[in-house]
């Protein structure tokens, strides 16, 4: 769209407010989770998968100044005409994109010279919306909001990228000195039923924010089905590969199976990341240190194959996102809603997954970690990407991917909903994932 002149009468005082206040309060929280890092920390990249925490700060900084500042802000100064090509993810429409698996050489810009980037964009971005283009109101509006949730994934991707980082390191580095509380008992998995029918799903709240993923509102039959009530445990998990669960090829998908067999593991015996065996016991490396592993908390950072092996295993199978959807918009309950403030999220500043026993709530079955389920991450009908650079945000990549429902320990509450399609890579285990178990009725 062309730039035009700043307009003071542009939004209504209050719907401005409102974009401002959450704009600020995402972008210091970025700065925030940052304050537990050294200026070492800043630049470690272990593999090509994880990105620098320095890179995350630039980059959604780069996303308000591509896609807000210089469309619509005239006589807006650059920063550094070089960062276009520095911080820019994967977007082709708008050119030239720095190697990801080389962004821990990025040395130069400092550190304090991407926090003074930010401050530059945050202070261009409040003169943006202090005095916005009157033709441009709503796209403008819409485009922060995106930004901001843009920004909140990152945040995420902070966690799990330092997670990883710091994990390759001997030293095993602490983030956060508070004890994760412990799991006292783990009550049995209820089966939860659910008949078949046509249901909607998709997000329906025109006035709340949503990816375009989430789109459109759409009937889809679902058959019968069960789900459990609680994710799947360490002690549980542990039952599998005491079972030889990581040697039975009969348990995996053909893709895992080949996976698991290429890598090398010296030796040691195959668990989730993150596990550690010390004299036949197990430890679990988390952002809290390294401790003995806790039995009754979910088990987290499965991969989809190691998920849909175990659940094979267990006689079971990973969930649809719309079974999984269904559990949370129709479970019978006393007003059909979901309570979200009993769910462990980013807001409880633990920096794990802890509850298994989800019956502390009558509905509670998300937060802790992103669950797998066996749909594959494509289009919903009718579904259109957004016209331009800012369309590549989410449809490029339909393809190879499984949707995981549910957010995580690691997920704002905030920036969360439950027609959330996050997807990633079957082989991924370094975000937070986990399992939740489905059966036929």
């Amino acid at each position: 769209m062309d730039a035009v002149s700043l307009n003071p009468s542009a939004f209504e005082t209050q719907e401005q407010e409102r974009v401002l206040q959450q704009f600020l309060a995402v972008r210091a929280v970025s700065e925030r989770l940052c304050g537990p890092l050294e200026k070492e920390d800043y630049l470690l990249q272990a593999t090509a998968s994880t990105s620098p925490a320095k890179w995350h700060l630039a980059h959604t900084s780069w996303f308000f100044e591509t896609f807000l500042l210089k469309p619509f802000y005239v006589g807006y100064p650059v920063y550094h005409p070089k960062f276009e090509i520095l911080f820019n993810s994967y977007y082709n429409g708008i050119g030239e994109q720095y190697s990801r698996e080389q962004r821990s050489l990025l040395s130069r810009p400092t550190v304090d010279e991407v926090y003074a980037y930010r401050a530059h964009v945050n202070d261009a971005m409040q003169g943006l919306l202090d005095s916005p283009p009157a033709k441009c109101e709503q796209e403008i509006r819409q485009r922060v909001i995106l930004g901001c949730h843009h920004e909140q994934q990152h945040q995420e991707l902070f966690f799990t990228d330092l997670k990883y980082c710091w994990f390759k390191n001997p030293l095993l580095p602490v983030y956060c000195e508070r004890e994760i509380p412990k799991t006292l008992s783990l009550a049995p998995v209820n089966w939860q039923d659910f008949s078949s029918g046509v249901r909607n799903f998709g997000h329906e709240t025109a006035h709340e924010f949503c990816f375009d993923n989430e789109l459109p509102v759409h009937p889809q039959y679902v058959p019968d089905f069960r789900i459990a009530d609680r994710l799947v445990s360490n002690a549980e998990y542990a039952q599998f590969i005491d079972d030889d669960g990581y040697q039975r090829p009969d348990l995996w998908l053909a893709d895992g199976w080949a996976a698991l067999t290429a890598q090398s593991i010296g030796g040691k015996r195959p668990a989730p990341l993150y596990w550690v065996e010390d004299d036949n016991h197990w430890l679990e490396y988390t952002l809290h240190g390294l401790a003995q592993l806790d039995p009754n908390r979910p088990v987290a950072h499965l991969s989809a194959y190691e998920a849909d092996a175990y659940a094979r295993w267990v006689g079971a199978r990973l969930p649809t996102e719309f079974e999984w959807e269904t559990s949370v918009q129709y479970l019978p309950n006393k007003d059909g809603s979901c309570d979200l403030s009993s769910g462990q999220f980013m807001n409880t500043d633990v920096v794990h997954p802890v509850y298994s026993d989800t019956r502390q709530s009558t509905n509670n079955i998300t937060g802790q970690l992103w669950q797998w389920t066996s749909s594959a991450y494509a289009a919903y009908p009718g579904f259109e990407a957004a016209k331009g650079a800012i369309g590549e945000y989410n449809g490029k990549f339909m393809a190879n991917q499984l949707v995981l429902r549910g957010g995580s320990c690691v997920t704002s509450t905030d920036h969360y909903r439950h027609s959330y399609r996050n997807f990633f890579y079957p082989p991924d285990q370094w975000q937070f994932t986990g399992l939740r178990l489905a059966k036929d009725a």
